[in-house]
């Protein structure tokens, strides 16, 4: 039997504009912005909230942006969407590909805006089957891992309602059709260290005046790739990737300093704190053995938690999913190593639901090597390659499960 949330989510997006949401889609991947700089993206997403009835804030942040719908008594839910783009050059062909040289939506997130706009619609113009209070949140910044604690630093909770429950949603790559969810963790907790490397310079001519610091940089590299292998145990979760490593301005010049930087994903405090003192064990012990006249300095940048649904939040969501969409079409991934920057918008005690919708073109995904699932999701393009392309076709569903999870907690 159909509950009330499915039956009305199923009515409320039965007529959706899908031909213009493609339009609102092509502008914004066309124009991608980066994190604090998504002006224009917010702009039109605030137009759109307020042609459809919300009260509408901008500049939270910078740049982010908030509409509420206040339709009687009932709960609170905020709905949100992140709104940056990437620094990639985009490779797609696409018709509509980024104007913008450098830039790209490589990561979606003008789908999830496109997605927000269409269930704002939708949810505004079927008022007459819910009651509460909607806070639809456009995010910056989730590339940097600072816009969503930027917005509620920024007074977003003192502005608008606190919400009761918060949804989010992100696209991935796998067959178009496909709804993720997971209770309990869901995503994995991000920390960026830096490590500057400081040697002796001199001419290339002479290495024996100087202590390269390219060299022991190298070392320090190629060490660190054991960490996960050999100092955290398999049945944990763990990445740890060089991201980037600069030295040096010229061939035949031995260089003062090196900078290494690096990204690690863990699902726990107690496993990232355990990588976080072996990379200042090698670093240092690297830099003794080269005989660096001082100790390196190691730094942590950015950090944000691992992604945590509350398991009742997101089994009414994954619920009122397989009403709408199917039983077959929801099923449960295991937590991956990505992260998001969605859980510091709950300030670490409101309860939230996030999920992912597959995307992947039919042909691109047939056209995969090998039968096996897993192996053509390793073949298809991901979340920030320069030939990431969500299927067009996403568009109707993805504004159907905001929709539909938002129904599941209003009352109906």
């Amino acid at each position: 039997m159909t509950s009330a949330a499915a039956r009305a989510a199923l009515e409320l997006t039965a007529d959706l504009p899908v031909p213009a949401l493609e339009d609102f889609y092509r502008d914004l991947h066309r124009h991608p912005e980066l994190s604090f700089q998504e002006h224009r993206t917010s702009a039109l997403l605030a137009e759109r909230l307020t042609k459809a009835g919300y009260e509408t804030t901008g500049g939270i942040a910078g740049t982010g942006v908030a509409g509420l719908l206040r339709n009687g008594d009932g709960p609170t839910v905020l709905l949100r969407a992140d709104m940056d783009a990437l620094p990639v050059e985009e490779l797609t062909g696409l018709p509509y590909a980024s104007e913008t040289p450098g830039l790209m939506h490589a990561c979606g997130h003008d789908l999830h805006v496109t997605w927000l706009a269409g269930a704002a619609e939708a949810l505004a113009a079927g008022r007459d089957v819910w009651s509460g209070t909607l806070l639809l949140v456009g995010q910056p910044a989730e590339e940097a891992g600072s816009g969503a604690a930027a917005m509620v630093a920024d007074g977003l909770y003192e502005r608008f309602p606190r919400p009761d429950v918060l949804l989010g949603q992100h696209v991935t790559p796998g067959p178009v059709g496909q709804y993720a969810h997971r209770p309990g963790l869901i995503m994995s907790a991000t920390t960026d260290v830096d490590i500057v490397v400081h040697g002796r310079g001199g001419h290339g001519s002479r290495p024996e005046t100087t202590v390269d610091p390219v060299v022991t940089a190298a070392y320090i590299v190629t060490r660190l790739q054991t960490v996960v292998s050999r100092e955290i145990a398999p049945r944990e979760q763990a990445v740890l990737t060089v991201g980037r490593i600069e030295a040096g301005t010229a061939a035949n010049i031995i260089p003062a300093t090196a900078r290494i930087s690096l990204n690690l994903r863990t699902q726990s405090d107690a496993v990232r704190d355990r990588m976080v003192a072996a990379i200042r064990r090698i670093a240092e012990g690297e830099c003794r053995a080269a005989g660096c006249p001082r100790e390196p300095e190691v730094t942590l940048g950015g950090s944000f938690p691992a992604t945590v649904n509350d398991a009742e939040t997101d089994r009414r969501v994954a619920a009122v999913h397989r009403e709408v969409f199917g039983a077959d079409t929801v099923f449960d991934p295991g937590p991956a190593m990505g992260s998001e920057d969605f859980s510091q918008l709950a300030e670490g005690e409101l309860p939230y639901a996030y999920w992912f919708v597959t995307s992947t073109p039919p042909a691109t995904w047939d056209a995969a090597p090998g039968s096996d699932p897993l192996t053509r999701l390793d073949s298809v393009p991901s979340n920030h390659s320069p030939y990431f392309a969500p299927d067009l076709s996403t568009l109707a569903p993805g504004v159907r499960t905001l929709v539909s999870g938002a129904l599941a907690i209003l009352s109906v």
